[in-house]
């Protein structure tokens, strides 16, 4: 009796199963065939997507608002129309198709870039220090950038909600986790830019001041919101370059280097360029790498007139760079810089006596923002 009711219990059992998998299978069937689970796939990559945004939105009006209240505290009667208007300044690029000059036209529209937004600033607190000043437009700099990735983020999620295009939200929805860093790492600059702390990208400008700091100098001026420094060094008649510090700047050293050497009349033995450089993955922050050509990240117009200058007179162009990851390069400066800045003389003193004779001329270059810098 006990034996009949378990097979028929497990009869049941297994009918009750069979059961179970064909509905679950019929569901899936349908789901396949009407493409119902692509648009549930596509609602919760959506709603992922808009979380991270409202998160971005966040941690931009968090900062805008901090911002907003230096500007009042600077004496801004309606900080809003400062910010509104740094934020939405845009720079067209030149025409590619017509290479002709091309660099030419960036470097100049770069500058008048740059000169526009110091007036709007210079307009709203006219008796802001340049030091201040300086600080105040990387900070707008930042909140720019914030803007930027919070806007293009938005843009692709209405675009492809509205058209209901599963490969850009497919695409946007994997990107999200390297942007939200990106975005974080840019939240995390402003504090140190409205405090005016040394960033990592400072390594070169850091560089050249310890350079400074052991050598005998013989003559110092500005030129183009630059400081050129005529020292003595190891035996050899050293120029420096660098953006004019403490302020967040970064100059224009390319084009100052170019004048330089033309000042000279090419009568240099050797020119050095010190930058911050992005590791990979893997790398250690603050290894240092030697290698020849302009260290220097802009856009075309810096890293140009040095590569011209140094081609024209035959001048051989070093580089030395100290690595570092994009957060660490806009962020105070960590302890691991700081000590690759020092270890970095060893390199140069090995550069000079490897390539030049006392009494030579080199010109020293640390680009790079000189935040936090003097000199």
């Amino acid at each position: 009796m006990l034996l009949e009711w378990c097979l028929e219990l497990n009869g049941d059992f297994s009918s009750t199963v069979s059961l179970v998998i064909q509905i679950i299978w019929i569901i899936l069937f349908l789901l396949l065939i009407t493409g119902l689970n692509q648009k549930i796939q596509l609602k919760l990559w959506i709603l992922d997507i808009r979380m991270k945004l409202n998160t971005i939105q966040s941690i931009l009006e968090e900062d805008k608002n901090k911002v907003r209240n230096i500007l009042r505290n600077l004496g801004v009667d309606v900080p809003e129309a400062v910010l509104s208007r740094v934020l939405e300044f845009f720079t067209i690029e030149p025409v590619e198709i017509e290479p002709t000059d091309i660099i030419k036209r960036m470097d100049h529209l770069l500058r008048t870039t740059e000169t526009s937004v110091r007036r709007i600033i210079e307009a709203s607190i006219p008796n802001l220090g340049r030091y201040e000043r300086s600080l105040i437009e990387s900070s707008m700099s930042i909140i720019a950038a914030l803007n930027i990735v919070y806007k293009v983020i938005r843009h692709y999620l209405i675009t492809g909600e509205r058209e209901n295009n599963f490969i850009l939200i497919m695409q946007l929805v994997y990107s999200m986790p390297q942007l939200m860093k990106i975005v974080q790492t840019y939240h995390e600059a402003l504090e140190s830019f409205t405090q005016g702390r040394p960033i990592g990208d400072g390594a070169g400008p850091l560089v050249v001041y310890n350079i400074l700091e052991k050598s005998h100098v013989k003559s110092r001026r500005v030129v183009d919101d630059t400081s050129v420094i005529e020292a003595y060094y190891k035996d050899r008649r050293i120029i420096l370059i660098k953006a004019e510090g403490p302020g967040s700047n970064v100059g224009h050293p390319g084009a100052v280097l170019s004048k330089v050497i033309e000042e000279l009349k090419g009568g240099v033995d050797l020119v050095i360029t010190i930058d911050a450089a992005l590791k990979l993955e893997g790398e250690e922050t603050g290894s240092i790498a030697e290698g020849v050509g302009a260290a220097i990240g802009d856009p075309g117009p810096e890293k140009i007139a040095i590569e011209r200058a140094t081609s024209k007179y035959n001048i051989p162009l070093r580089a030395l760079v100290i690595k570092m990851d994009l957060k660490e390069a806009i962020t105070t400066m960590k302890k691991e810089i700081y000590e690759a800045c020092e270890r970095t003389l060893l390199h140069i003193e090995k550069i000079l006596e490897e390539n030049t004779s006392p009494n030579s001329t080199v010109i020293i270059a640390g680009i790079g923002n000189t935040m936090g810098i003097p000199g």
